[in-house]
């Protein structure tokens, strides 16, 4: 089975898995543009994401006060399948009926947030790393809708920081990033 956002997620997550393969150890007290973030922390929330968001997906209670080292062993390969195991989680036209039970909100506006966190955290990390990031535009455009929507709480709970006044480049990942209050010019913009 499939669902929109199984799609989605399908489109976006192989540049992050891609990113996180391509993080070394000695990347991983490197700052952020995620400014309470370094590499390792920004990682390790990311991985908490793709596994917690599974069980979001099932509707089962997930604990996001407890912080696991997930970066041990071989973690490249285990954040690869644990995405993997999230798409198909959200591949389940169940996952996306109804309001989530933790989260009190559409199910689907939470699997939204979940791609939201994997292509924008995947951009954050690439930045911080060198690396390149190349979004699929209609990801892009799907979450320009979502934050549209969500931005006014998600900036009164401090989920997203203040807008960002955007260049005028056209790019539409340079908008999103922007609208979650993430400087598209990091971190030469200091």
């Amino acid at each position: 089975m499939a669902t929109k956002t199984s799609d989605l997620l399908t489109a976006a997550a192989p540049e992050t898995v891609a990113v996180v393969r391509g993080i070394s150890d000695d990347q991983l007290d490197l700052p952020t543009p995620c400014q309470e973030y370094a590499v390792r922390d920004l990682l390790g929330h990311l991985f908490q994401v793709v596994v917690n968001f599974q069980g979001l997906a099932a509707r089962r209670p997930v604990d996001w006060a407890e912080q696991p080292d997930l970066l041990t062993g071989d973690w490249r390969d285990r954040f690869a399948v644990e995405t993997g195991r999230v798409i198909g989680a959200w591949s389940e036209p169940s996952a996306l009926e109804g309001v989530s039970p933790g989260m009190g909100m559409p199910q689907e506006v939470v699997g939204g947030m979940l791609l939201l966190d994997l292509t924008v955290h995947g951009w954050e990390l690439a930045r911080s790393t060198g690396q390149p990031y190349r979004t699929d535009p209609v990801v892009v455009a799907d979450l320009l809708d979502l934050v549209a929507r969500l931005a006014p709480t998600a900036r009164e709970r401090g989920v997203f920081g203040a807008a960002v006044e955007p260049a005028d480049t056209g790019d539409d990942l340079d908008r999103l990033l922007c609208l979650t209050g993430r400087d598209p010019a990091w971190p030469s913009a200091g």
